[in-house]
């Protein structure tokens, strides 16, 4: 959706927690030693989702592809294009896809998910890793989502959701002061993700390690 219209699910759900300029520095910083300490980490909730992607199969949009550590798991008859708001994350993606000779990789581009230039209904699938707790309105995001894939597409979304309560709710909390630096919000709620759409969730299932992360697809009508 572009500058200037409206919608009704535009209801201030923001995250305050970061902006775009935070996330470019945020990740810039990130981008040299990024694999190292993130592939362990994210690992399940990548493969869990390159796996139902994969299932869908034709053509799978990427966002937040970052250094590309997906990339070489779709299959090969999956055309697969990647956006990332950070240069250096995607100089990173690009350095893997030559030298893993990976063919199926149609474009790797820096984007604004929030704005995207792919036309209407363009994809088939969606696929959104750890990404909706780093961007700054989540919820344009999403309409962007819903408006790329075509009717009876799919958004995979993999991501950490907030406790509502006990110890790990009071880590969360007390960590989201720091998310302009981290350049993501440890404290996002569910609930907000789940406003910001008319796509119907048909499947919610938690991840490892420990139930951290969540695998929620959506479909579009």
């Amino acid at each position: 959706m572009k500058e200037g219209t409206s919608d009704p699910r535009n209801n201030g759900s923001g995250n305050s927690a970061v902006d775009l300029d935070s996330v470019n520095a945020a990740y810039s910083r990130w981008a040299p030693f990024y694999d190292a300490v993130f592939t362990g980490p994210l690992y399940f909730g990548r493969r869990a989702a390159v796996r139902e992607a994969n299932h869908i199969g034709g053509t799978v949009l990427e966002v937040g592809v970052g250094t590309g550590l997906s990339l070489p798991d779709y299959r090969e008859d999956v055309q697969v294009t990647g956006i990332d708001l950070s240069r250096d994350m995607l100089a990173r993606a690009e350095e893997r896809v030559r030298r893993k000779k990976l063919s199926n990789v149609a474009a790797l581009r820096a984007m604004d998910a929030a704005d995207m230039d792919f036309p209407d209904g363009a994809f088939d699938v969606a696929a959104v890793m750890y990404v909706m707790t780093v961007v700054p309105d989540p919820a344009a995001v999403f309409r962007e989502l819903e408006r790329i894939v075509r009717p009876g597409g799919k958004v995979i979304v993999v991501n950490h959701f907030a406790a509502k309560h006990g110890i790990r709710a009071w880590g969360e909390r007390r960590l989201a002061r720091w998310g302009k630096y981290l350049g993501w919000d440890p404290a996002f709620p569910r609930e907000r993700l789940l406003a910001a759409t008319r796509m119907k969730c048909v499947s919610d299932v938690s991840l490892p390690p420990f139930g951290l992360f969540s695998m929620l697809v959506f479909e579009r009508s």
